[in-house]
């Protein structure tokens, strides 16, 4: 019944609307996929021919050099600055005193709300090293797991400026292949900088700070990236690679596979938010008045405590005019 329904209203329409109505019906189940499937590989092919944009490698090579001014900057202003390091969590306190919060989960996470234990800081405590594997081409073939030892790993702010068209020389490549631990922050002697040099330094490190993840915000709008969902795994590609080392599911069916996302900056290029010390807050901000304290990226606060100009965006962060604590 419901056929002969259909027919007689088509025969209906035809006779209302005339000749108008013998337009051609297309439909997915009347694709002929076999004859598709060619194209649709030939097409996958050749898409490499139109990367890398030219209107964007100006914009990955002062990604580069970006990353290359705040690299040398950190570097120079740990040397001035002290910088503390939790020996049990990723906790980092930037300043002479270092804060007394209740916020480490202890050893292997046995115990919560615990005073951190302190030690001299390095320059991966201020920028998290974040690597992805060197891909030979933008749009190769998915990285098998059996596959994940034949491709370098290096960092992934340098890979996504290689496949944008920057031309990168392998000494700055494959320079940060091991993350560098031998920058100390406290166990140095200050060097012999001037104020207004301290202050030159800062001011051009925050700036290079805000280009490089302005750069590789307007990359990752042209240029595919993938984060995992359960872990901090970044590939740089139109789809993530199948090694399988996720630690978080390996007992259960995902056998360590990633669950990927779409990449942001801050998988990029990692904030590593700290405490922020304001003029009218105790010299070592303690549990009590966690509520009144602001934060802030740490390149910003380690800039900051040289001199540095804070941008507007981040008052807000900072609680720049906020309340102090109460008194005890």
């Amino acid at each position: 019944m419901a056929s002969v329904g259909r027919r007689v209203g088509s025969y209906i329409c035809l006779e209302l609307c005339g000749p108008a109505m013998h337009q051609r019906f297309y439909s997915s189940s009347r694709v002929d996929w076999k004859q598709l499937r060619p194209m649709i590989l030939e097409r996958i092919k050749h898409r490499a021919k139109d990367y890398p944009i030219k209107r964007m490698i100006p914009v990955a090579e002062e990604v580069v050099r970006a990353r290359e001014i705040v690299t040398e900057g950190v570097s120079t202003l740990l040397k001035v600055v002290p910088v503390h390091s939790c020996k049990f969590c990723p906790e980092v306190h930037i300043g002479a005193g270092a804060h007394e919060m209740k916020t480490c989960h202890g050893f292997k996470r046995m115990i919560k709300d615990q005073t951190h234990t302190w030690s001299p800081g390095n320059l991966n405590d201020i920028l998290v090293p974040v690597q992805a594997f060197h891909l030979k081409d933008v749009f190769q073939d998915e990285i098998k797991h059996d596959q994940r030892f034949d491709f370098t790993r290096v960092p992934a702010v340098l890979e996504l400026c290689h496949q944008a068209g920057a031309e990168i020389p392998d000494e700055v490549l494959y320079k940060s292949d091991q993350p560098s631990t031998t920058v100390k922050g406290n166990s140095q002697q200050p060097a012999p900088f001037l104020p207004d040099e301290l202050r030159y330094i800062g001011q051009r490190t925050l700036d290079a700070w805000e280009s490089l993840r302005l750069g590789v915000t307007k990359l990752l709008l042209v240029y595919p990236s993938k984060v995992c969902e359960h872990c901090s795994e970044v590939h740089i590609g139109s789809s993530g690679h199948k090694a399988r080392m996720c630690g978080i599911f390996k007992f259960e069916g995902w056998k360590g596979t990633h669950k990927w996302k779409k990449a942001g900056v801050d998988d990029l290029v990692p904030p590593k938010i700290v405490w922020h010390r304001r003029p009218h807050d105790p010299p070592v901000l303690v549990d009590g008045g966690r509520d009144y304290y602001g934060h802030a990226p740490a390149v910003i606060e380690l800039c900051i405590l040289v001199g540095a100009r804070v941008p507007p965006k981040y008052h807000c962060m900072m609680k720049a005019h906020g309340l102090a604590p109460p008194v005890r």
